[in-house]
């Protein structure tokens, strides 16, 4: 499972990155992906917006075991 999320991430990341921030994969429980923002993501204040539009959209329509997806804390 982590290997597939990691995969999405991958293909996801360069749009982050482009604004100076980075994601991590944290752990997978129960149906819900845990990621953290780093970098300049992580004090952003649309980094809900871009979690739930660019991430959360693209994980649970690509893994189906994925049922949700939730930003951890610092």
């Amino acid at each position: 499972m982590e290997k597939k999320i990691i995969e999405v991430l991958e293909k996801l990341r360069p749009y982050i990155m482009d604004e100076g921030g980075d994601i991590e994969f944290v752990k997978f429980e129960d149906g819900v992906c845990y990621l953290k923002f780093l970098g300049q993501c992580a004090s952003c204040p649309m980094k809900m917006m871009t979690l739930d539009s660019l991430f959360k959209e693209s994980l649970i329509n690509e893994i189906d075991e994925i049922t949700d997806v939730v930003l951890m804390n610092e």
